[in-house]
């Protein structure tokens, strides 16, 4: 784990839940709960918050004149399970599915997108952990941006499980695209513009 994130679990064994999670402070920082487990990232720095509001900027613009679904940023919290909330950088969600979903002060459910910005405090979470509970808890499609690499891993649900992320690049001017957003192509190389 690195220095710069913090985990800590209830004692004795104790999953935290949900009225747990609503004691924490509003420090600035990320708290989540992943399987009742408590983790705590810093606030992003200027690069994370660049690429940020460039996808949201891409997602929310192309859904103004495709009106299929809403586009929210963190921090919104996402309740998946009474120990599973979490506070993805970028979520969707979906027309058909915004009912069952967007019911209150937060998301309750499986988003159709989850889009983590990772950091060398967050990779590994992002990459394991959480790519984990977005397979369990039904997310559609789970985007990881790298932005020390400049690159876009891409998790898609084939059946009940992700398939092999597809890895589009800056460098190799790939586009993204997803059929959640039939129509969006965002080039990477303006997303990672320095």
């Amino acid at each position: 784990m690195n220095a710069q994130e913090s985990r800590s679990s209830a004692p004795s064994g104790h999953k935290l839940t949900y009225d747990d999670y609503l004691l924490f402070p509003d420090d600035g920082k990320r708290h989540e709960l992943i399987d009742g487990e408590h983790y705590v990232t810093p606030s992003p720095n200027v690069r994370h918050q660049e690429i940020l509001g460039r996808l949201h900027l891409s997602i929310g613009t192309w859904l103004q004149k495709q009106p299929v679904g809403r586009v929210f940023v963190a921090p919104l919290d996402v309740l998946i399970s009474r120990s599973d909330i979490v506070e993805p950088d970028i979520l969707y969600v979906s027309n058909e599915r915004a009912p069952e979903l967007l019911s209150g002060q937060y998301v309750s459910g499986a988003p159709d997108l989850v889009v983590e910005i990772g950091s060398p405090a967050t990779r590994r979470r992002d990459e394991t952990i959480k790519r984990r509970l977005y397979e369990r808890a039904n997310v559609r499609e789970y985007w990881i941006v790298d932005p020390d690499i400049d690159v876009i891993r891409v998790y898609r649900r084939s059946g009940d499980r992700f398939g092999r992320a597809a890895e589009l690049s800056a460098e190799a001017g790939d586009v993204l695209t997803t059929p959640l957003l039939a129509g969006l192509e965002i080039p990477l190389s303006a997303i990672f513009a320095e």
